[in-house]
């Protein structure tokens, strides 16, 4: 799958990907709807893309504008591509790249509360859900007015009982689903 920036500042831009099949990418269908549905809210925002995988999202949000993204991700291959991204479309500058796991990240004490967090994790293990509840659980790592958003194959959906989120919207693009859930 051919990777690129879709707008801003690097627009055009080619990623590369992870070799292998322990990330999960973006289509650009689904990028661009997601940040259609954003729309001028990305700019000066801050994000947490949890499992950062090639980094496209947090790229796309950093090259519309946003102030800051941070991408954490496990797997030192993935942290090699996130960087290298990064630095090919010039924005390491308002970046930080965490390697640890999503979960224990999220369980740890917040040090900022982030406007938009992104969970696309690996399919089929039902971590989107456990980290949903860890978000939900660790509230403080979301601003007042955040959004969680979800990409999951939309078999994998399931309610999920949370107490300071609130699911609020689901777009289906093909063999994607966007879950979309707000800070109550």
């Amino acid at each position: 799958m051919s990777l690129r920036v879709i707008s801003g500042k690097a627009k055009g831009r080619k990623l590369k990907s992870v070799s292998g099949d322990t990330t999960r990418p973006i289509t650009d269908r689904v990028k661009e709807a997601l940040f259609n549905i954003l729309a001028s809210d990305v700019v000066d925002s801050k994000w947490w893309d949890l499992f950062g995988g090639t980094g496209a999202v947090g790229i796309e949000a950093l090259s519309r504008g946003a102030a800051f993204v941070r991408f954490s991700e496990r797997e030192r291959l993935a942290i090699e591509t996130i960087r290298w991204n990064l630095e090919h479309c010039q924005l390491l500058d308002r970046a930080e790249i965490r390697r640890g796991d999503a979960f224990a990240l999220l369980a740890s004490q917040p040090d900022r509360a982030f406007d938009y967090v992104y969970i696309a994790p690996p399919q089929y293990h039902e971590m989107w859900s456990q980290a949903l509840l860890e978000l939900d659980a660790n509230i403080n790592w979301l601003s007042d007015a955040s959004w969680v958003i979800v990409q999951i194959a939309p078999k994998e959906y399931q309610r999920v009982e949370l107490k300071n989120l609130e699911e609020f919207d689901q777009r289906k693009y093909g063999s994607t689903l966007l879950v979309l859930y707000e800070r109550t």
